[in-house]
């Protein structure tokens, strides 16, 4: 299993590190080549994405990443910055289905920003398209307004676009992971405004022909940000573009107690795969050792499932980690005083993990 570790910025080392070591609790074949990337390759080498850590990731089955970025370098002219070392990789290797489960383990209820009865058994999956819309398309950048409006000021300007293979590509990724699921399938879109989403609408419901055991249904992205904090459990798999996606399971996440815990996997049509938490480097608590490792951990458990075809390993990680919250075992984040919990760090709570995995290693 060759693995290329891109840990980046912040505390993306702290979680990386966790999310090895239980890997390697598995005892499985692995081969780790280890890579700069975002600010950390800037202040090396010059560049968020050097081509040696380019080259690292084209030798490897897969990437297990951490996070980039940093308020510091928020001043560089954007083909420097941390975050384009995230939109390269995705365009490189071509990523252009992003999975987020946002699910809601029973001993978080309590910590979800919803009451536990209406988050109860949530168990969501996002599908975002990850290589178009409107953070790749072109044209791109500042003029001079033409119209006098702006009094003589620039004007800024992005352009959301999507092809048809696009769409489509997306479309049948999110049907076959309905049809594994409970077969319903949400789509959403800004249709009545927009009309690279009024031909995602139409691609979608072309598509759905080719599934006519999955229920589509059609939900505006103002709506189904509404509908996510009103009645969660209402939606099972949503596919939505990459801005929209990028925004919904965010929200999502909050749902669940906290952004620390969800996953992520980002595949192309090999099943190569990036795998990285959902959340950011959170640099204000860097190096504090108390950010949650347990999104970097399932995501790995992700790399397994979706690039390693490993089902076993993949659900070994994910009890151990149910294991180690039902014993109150709780990062920062998801902690509550008073709770019959307690409060450990980034490396007790990977630990405690690794030893789960060790005792559901010794009963098989």
């Amino acid at each position: 299993m060759k693995i290329a570790v891109l840990a980046g910025d912040g505390i993306g080392p702290e979680i990386v590190a966790q999310a090895v070591a239980v890997l390697e609790a598995l005892k499985l074949p692995l081969q780790l080549e280890y890579a700069l990337v975002g600010g950390a390759a800037y202040e090396a080498l010059g560049h968020p994405l050097p081509e040696a850590t380019l080259e690292i990731c084209q030798r490897a089955d897969a990437i297990l990443f951490g996070a980039v970025g940093d308020w510091k370098y928020d001043s560089l002219e954007r083909k420097l910055r941390p975050e384009q070392a995230i939109l390269g990789l995705r365009k490189h290797f071509g990523l252009f289905a992003n999975f987020r489960p946002a699910i809601l383990y029973p001993e978080l209820a309590n910590a979800s920003s919803l009451k536990p009865e209406i988050v109860s058994g949530l168990d969501i999956l996002i599908i975002r398209e990850l290589t178009g819309d409107i953070y790749f398309g072109q044209p791109r950048g500042r003029r001079a307004a033409s119209d006098g409006e702006f009094d003589g000021a620039t004007e800024a300007f992005d352009t959301m676009r999507y092809s048809e293979p696009e769409i489509r590509r997306i479309a049948h990724v999110a049907f076959k992971a309905a049809r594994k699921r409970s077969k319903r399938l949400t789509s959403v879109d800004k249709a009545n405004v927009l009309e690279t989403f009024q031909f995602w609408k139409e691609i979608m419901i072309e598509v759905s022909k080719e599934y006519p055991d999955v229920a589509l249904d059609h939900m505006y992205v103002d709506n189904a940000a509404m509908q996510l904090v009103k009645a969660p459990k209402n939606f099972d798999v949503i596919v939505t573009g990459n801005m929209f996606g990028d925004i919904l399971s965010d929200e999502a996440a909050m749902l669940t107690g906290s952004i620390g815990m969800l996953p992520s996997a980002s595949l192309n049509t090999k099943s190569f795969g990036l795998y990285e938490p959902s959340h950011g480097s959170a640099p204000d608590i860097a190096g504090q050792g108390i950010a949650n490792p347990l999104a970097t951990i399932l995501s790995a458990a992700m790399m397994l499932r979706y690039t390693f075809n490993n089902s076993l390993g993949a659900t070994t990680i994910e009890v151990a980690v149910k294991q180690v919250l039902a014993q109150g075992l709780r990062t920062a984040d998801i902690f509550q005083a008073g709770a019959g919990t307690t409060k450990v760090g980034t490396v007790e709570m990977g630990q405690a993990v690794v030893e789960a995995i060790n005792g559901i290693m010794k009963k098989t």
